[in-house]
């Protein structure tokens, strides 16, 4: 039987990379060897999530996984983001890395974004979730035993009150119609802290929602940290 190709996963912090990651282990499509993530340099938080750094790690910790992170300025220019990924690339191809798994769903400009950068780098994307039916892969991701909850929402799209809400059932009975249930366009973004891609999940606490450059954050941390706000 012939190996997988070795991949890192673009691990989000989310529920889209974290079942990305998980599918593409069972469905056999890339032996995943490495996590990468893009993060704030002023913040020192995942990008977009605004998910802190040390949650990072205890998800990476429990990826069992080592981390490649990408350090990115605030605001950051697409030269230097697409000059940053080009660096971090060509250290995992010196590791003999071939692939990268993505948890996207339908955006195509952004797979064909994906698709355009990375074969100038050789590298080949793989998106195990591709075209699925969100509203049945939300509930597939919540029954496998995924625990996330929504850490960005755009207030444009979605009540603010849904920031710190557990992923679950009784939130996606309340999402407006137009929002998608996996927040693909935008709508939402999660941590994740339990799930059959972790060894062992971990406790979070929900800590200050505040709005920060038209979106509204919750700071979701690891439980009995003591540290909030930031």
């Amino acid at each position: 039987m012939p190996s997988l190709p070795k991949a890192f996963i673009s691990w989000s912090s989310g529920k889209d990379s974290a079942y990305a990651l998980y599918e593409a282990g069972r469905e056999g499509l890339a032996e995943v060897v490495g996590a990468l993530t893009t993060l704030n340099e002023a913040y020192d938080r995942v990008a977009m999530h605004g998910v802190r750094n040390s949650v990072l790690d205890r998800q990476i910790a429990a990826l069992g996984l080592p981390a490649l992170k990408v350090m990115l300025p605030n605001p950051c220019s697409n030269e230097v983001y697409e000059a940053r990924m080009r660096e971090a690339c060509a250290r995992m191809r010196e590791q003999g890395v071939t692939h990268m798994v993505f948890g996207d769903l339908f955006l195509e400009d952004i797979r064909a974004y994906r698709e355009r950068q990375l074969a100038a780098v050789g590298i080949t994307p793989v998106f195990p979730l591709w075209r699925r039916d969100t509203a049945a892969l939300a509930r597939t991701m919540i029954a496998s035993g995924l625990l996330a909850h929504l850490v960005c929402v755009d207030p444009r799209r979605l009540g603010r009150e849904f920031a710190g809400r557990r992923f679950d059932e009784a939130l996606l009975a309340e999402l407006p119609p137009q929002v998608d249930p996996c927040g693909e366009n935008g709508e939402f973004h999660t941590v994740v802290s339990a799930g059959p891609m972790f060894a062992a999940p971990f406790a979070v606490e929900v800590g200050t929602v505040v709005e920060r450059d038209g979106f509204v954050f919750a700071d979701v941390m690891v439980a009995g940290s003591g540290t909030r706000g930031g």
